[in-house]
């Protein structure tokens, strides 16, 4: 997968807006390659940009990643995997797409509703779902807290509010969500405390 576009291919000569749909589609099925996705894109952004001073690709990849946003719902309705797949996937979007050496401001509310969207009780109680928002958290919530603190406040509201009322929810669950609640509290970092109690508790 990584071999779409060799340095010797000129971007100019493949349809980026297919090779954008193949690895979007290929995403949404597979959950280990939606976590490197980010980095093939941005590669190709880059030779896109370099090489032909063109964005087809970027165009047709947000293209892409608002269709699938905009039927949300409906995806996870359908496959709970591919829901998750695709949070994943927009979250590492989020984290190596930059412009002017910036996160995208048009993917901060997207990525923000996907997290609420998981932080709702009938998602805490798969955990699945809380596995995927606490792994998303820990990889772009500083930069999204940066882009608006005051959504990223919200969603601790209801992260806590997830924790406190247990209905449902599994020990490993509520195990996952104080981690991420003591996570944040300490400036986005794991204090060796920390670590040593989650992590060997996760072990055992």
């Amino acid at each position: 997968m990584s071999g779409y576009l060799p340095p010797s291919v000129d971007p100019g000569a493949v349809d980026l807006e297919k090779v954008a749909n193949v690895i979007v589609d290929h995403s949404l099925q597979d959950c280990v390659f939606s976590k490197e996705a980010g980095r093939m894109c941005y590669a190709i952004i880059q030779a896109e940009s370099k090489q032909a001073g063109q964005s087809v690709f970027r165009r047709g990849l947000l293209n892409r990643l608002q269709q699938e946003y905009q039927a949300r719902e409906q995806l996870r309705a359908r496959s709970l995997q591919g829901w998750v797949c695709y949070v994943t996937f927009i979250c590492n979007i989020f984290d190596y797409l930059r412009v002017n050496n910036m996160p995208m401001m048009a993917l901060v509310n997207p990525v923000y509703d996907c997290l609420f969207r998981l932080a709702q009780p009938d998602s805490l109680s798969k955990e699945e779902e809380v596995d995927c928002l606490v792994l998303q958290l820990h990889r772009v919530g500083e930069q999204l807290e940066k882009m608006n603190g005051q959504r990223m406040d919200e969603l601790f509201v209801l992260i806590r509010d997830g924790f406190l009322l247990p209905t449902g929810l599994s020990s490993l669950a509520q195990l996952l969500l104080l981690e991420i609640i003591e996570f944040r509290a300490a400036g986005w970092k794991t204090t060796p405390a920390a670590h040593k109690y989650y992590y060997s508790e996760v072990s055992d």
